[in-house]
């Protein structure tokens, strides 16, 4: 008995002297309770929103500065024509407009009712059912202290329409998402095994030997898996729009090339983790943990990032699968062009770049 217990107490100390163990018992679990508890909310905050008060009236007015006093809201553009509301979704950063017909105030005295229509982006269909709840609750709470005590019956009419999405149907939010978790997944894990293949089947000294240097040797091992998972990329795509019924408003061609582009950024870093991997087994474990659980969390996927707090959303600012997902969604639902996704096609130009440098860097501190 003593011996067994002197066996336990070796391999408390064992764990407590190893950090690799003590970080896998104790610092996933709290990275995890952390990134989950903070993520997963479902209510919204500071939604960016513009106004088209086509009445300018002191009851509209009160409605707008009760949306702008919210947590929820925050108005950033009014608009004075309805010209510029297809203009300013496409440019992705507002996600609804309120509008007042005209004589709003009037209209509701003397007939009754007036009407407010709701303009909302449900391009993120579960986003947009939020925004239009919480919208109509702060209406609604204007219209109960305007005319509560009143002795004629008068309420506000509201009507929304969803825009790019009028059905709100939730594949238009998955199918983008289940794109780019799965290339980015099926291609960091095919190019993460490559280079710790060649260590573990002692081929590394052949590539040492060759005249090839580092960023040759590295785009040679990129080059076959990115036709392969290009392949994967035109079957994902032909997938969503004969199978999930997803449109592509925009450019077919542009959204290939895109995809072409964000292989390659995803083959790149399952590059980068191979230099660093010692084992296959190893490299799979971080491209499978490393990378699914952000993809799934921080890009937009499931949870919209405006949500979460200020620091998760510049750490979801690291992760090509958000800027990928935005892209998507641009060119199939608002037919955006090369213009409107610029942004976005330069930042992951620019990761394509410092992980393909990275990877070099990383490659000759292992030759020497």
């Amino acid at each position: 008995m003593i011996s067994f217990i002197g066996f336990i107490k070796k391999e408390f100390f064992h764990i407590w002297r190893d950090p690799r163990t003590l970080l896998v018992i104790l610092g996933i679990p709290i990275s995890q309770m952390l990134l989950f508890g903070f993520v997963i909310r479902t209510e919204i905050q500071d939604v960016k929103i513009a106004v088209y008060d086509r009445s300018n009236d002191y009851l509209s007015s009160r409605i707008i500065g009760r949306l702008e006093a919210s947590s929820y809201f925050s108005i950033v553009d009014q608009l004075d024509n309805d010209d510029g509301v297809e203009a300013i979704f496409r440019r992705g950063k507002i996600k609804e407009v309120v509008v007042f017909e005209p004589g709003f105030a009037q209209k509701a005295e003397r007939e009754g009712s007036a009407g407010i229509q709701l303009l909302v982006d449900a391009s993120d269909p579960n986003m947009a059912r939020l925004i239009t709840t919480y919208t109509s609750q702060v209406i609604r709470s204007v219209e109960e202290e305007e005319f509560g005590k009143m002795q004629l019956p008068m309420q506000i009419e509201l009507e929304s329409r969803m825009f790019y999405n009028e059905e709100v149907r939730s594949v238009y939010m998955f199918v983008p998402g289940l794109m780019a978790m799965i290339m980015m997944l099926v291609s960091a894990i095919m190019s993460s095994v490559s280079i710790t293949r060649e260590k573990e089947l002692g081929t590394m000294e052949v590539l040492l030997v060759s005249p090839l240097r580092p960023v040759q040797i590295i785009l040679g091992k990129v080059t076959p898996y990115l036709l392969v998972a290009f392949i994967d990329a035109v079957l994902i795509v032909l997938m969503a729009t004969l199978v999930f019924q997803m449109p592509v408003a925009g450019s077919l061609s542009l959204l290939m090339l895109v995809c072409f582009l964000f292989i390659f950024l995803s083959l790149s870093l399952g590059i980068l983790i191979s230099t660093i991997a010692p084992t296959q087994l190893i490299a799979m474990f971080i491209s499978m943990i490393g990378l699914m659980l952000p993809t799934l969390l921080l890009s937009g996927f499931i949870f919209p990032i405006e949500n979460m707090p200020l620091v998760l959303q510049w750490f979801s600012a690291l992760m090509p699968a958000r800027w990928f997902n935005d892209i998507v969604k641009d060119i199939m639902l608002k037919g955006s062009t090369w213009m409107g996704i610029m942004k976005e096609v330069s930042i992951l130009l620019v990761m394509s770049v410092l992980i393909v440098v990275a990877s070099v860097k990383k490659f000759k501190v292992r030759l020497s």
